[in-house]
């Protein structure tokens, strides 16, 4: 890109905008240059729309001459996930059922709310990522779109279910990229990718329709390249919408403010084998590390044990019945169209009897009280994101080789249940050269918080310059690995 934008950020390219070394037309030519040199192999697009992102960028690009640009993301391109309604694209959720011939399943004709504010503030969408189906796990493959790849090794997952969110941001694609997480779906990725995340607190962030299987599970949020970035997204995205009757009112936060108020005198708890996860040594060399800048930069930090008890017991059957509200009214024809792995899981989610289900309700209920009780303790939380490095794209997911619940989401998962913001933020590389991701978790409401505990890591370290080596051509890579 000019000025040497390879990984541009939000910022850089506001400014660049505002002095005019830079268009958005440049800008968005770049990106859709980027997404050809990447695609198919990364395969990280459900859909691509030159033509709209152009004369998006002709629009902002006519505004930012006129100095009178809508604001900070103008003119800035970026991804949607093909699990959140765009008008005028089919949303299919990476799923063979949500297609149709006869446009029944259209005509799209509403943005989600997220979606509706960026488009106001004149952000270039560029297409929608892929999705594992239903976005029901931590990888990125479906029936719909095949393989998702991940950038710094394309023989390995980029994570899920925003996984093709992650991979094209990682790759240099855009500026940012607005992803969903259910049960780590945002952190997960940006772990596996080298990149920041953030899931808001329940109900920061508007989302319609929201009567779908976990949607009091779900927040949409950004996976970004810096902390700023993140905040600056979130000021968009978090503005009111009355179509999501659970939305939080809104807190009237620039989440910018206080990012570089440091952590001196923060209370951090350390959980490096939170609810029994067990993560691999050097998962745990890298955030032992994180932690000792944290205590350096100010903050009081204490290691805690297990603090909760294991989650699959009590959640698993909580889990599948979630999974069978997908399929209960589901044709047969439809259910063959399904992947296999997911319909077993659906299928078994039909047996949950009632009772069950709400035994599951009541200890979302317990769990959110027992984290409310610890942050009384503690400012924030500290937990490694996973427990493993990403498997490979042949991995099958939720197997005796790869479990959801020890060897994917056990860090990750008790948030979404509760509610909590936490974010994942690069803090080391493995061995073989992969990101390895550390987990920063706030009590309900403290967004601000986990960014600015984010942004005083990000600053120490320097480890937001990371990117993946590319040349011009994923093919590079793939030849390589």
């Amino acid at each position: 890109m000019a000025d040497g934008f390879e990984f541009p950020t939000v910022a850089e390219l506001s400014q660049a905008f505002a002095q005019g070394r830079l268009t958005p037309e440049a800008a968005t030519d770049a990106a859709l240059a980027r997404i050809r040199a990447t695609e198919p192999a990364l395969n990280a697009f459900q859909l691509i729309d030159e033509a709209g992102a152009r004369e998006a960028a002709g629009a902002s690009a006519r505004r930012w001459a006129e100095g009178r640009p809508l604001g900070p993301l103008d003119g800035i391109p970026l991804s949607i996930k093909d699990i959140v309604a765009t008008k005028g694209w089919p949303t299919l959720s990476g799923s063979r059922t949500e297609e149709s011939t006869d446009g029944s399943n259209g005509p799209w004709e509403e943005d989600a709310p997220a979606v509706a504010r960026l488009r106001e503030a004149g952000a270039v969408i560029l297409g929608k990522t892929t999705t594992p189906e239903f976005g029901w796990k931590g990888m990125t493959d479906s029936p719909l779109a095949g393989i998702t790849r991940n950038p710094w090794n394309p023989a390995l997952t980029p994570g899920g279910s925003s996984g093709g969110a992650a991979a094209s941001l990682a790759a240099g694609v855009g500026a940012i990229a607005y992803g969903t997480d259910g049960g780590g779906s945002i952190r997960i990725p940006a772990n596996y990718c080298g990149l920041y995340g953030i899931k808001p607190t329940y109900g920061r962030i508007p989302h319609a329709p929201n009567d779908r299987p976990f949607s009091t599970l779900s927040s949409g949020g950004p996976i970004a390249r810096t902390v700023a970035d993140a905040a600056l997204f979130m000021n968009i995205i978090a503005q009111p919408d009355d179509r999501d009757w659970r939305a939080l009112p809104p807190d009237g936060r620039d989440y910018r403010i206080g990012l570089d108020d440091g952590v001196r005198g923060l209370r951090l708890a350390y959980a490096p084998t939170l609810g029994g996860a067990e993560a691999a040594p050097e998962i745990l060399a890298a955030t032992d590390s994180a932690v000792r800048l944290f205590a350096d930069l100010g903050a009081v930090v204490e290691t805690v044990d297990n603090v909760i008890a294991p989650l699959r017991p009590r959640f698993e059957a909580y889990w599948l019945a979630g999974f069978a509200t997908r399929i209960r009214a589901m044709s047969e024809e439809k259910r063959a169209l399904l992947e296999p792995d997911f319909r077993a899981l659906a299928e078994a989610g039909l047996d949950v009897d009632i009772d069950v289900y709400l035994q599951g309700e009541a200890e979302r209920s317990r769990l959110g009280a027992q984290f409310a009780a610890f942050h009384r303790t503690y400012d924030l939380l500290l937990t490694p994101t996973q427990p493993t490095l990403p498997p490979s794209v042949e991995t099958r997911y939720h197997s005796a080789e790869f479990d959801r619940w020890r060897h994917a989401a056990p860090f990750t998962v008790p948030f979404n249940l509760t509610g909590q913001p936490a974010a994942s933020i690069l803090c080391g590389m493995s061995d073989d050269g992969l990101p390895v991701g550390l987990q920063i978790v706030g009590p309900r409401f403290a967004d601000h918080l986990v960014l600015r505990a984010s942004r005083a890591f990000e600053s120490a370290s320097q480890m937001s310059q990371t990117h993946p080596r590319l040349r011009g051509s994923i093919d590079d890579l793939m030849a390589d690995n």
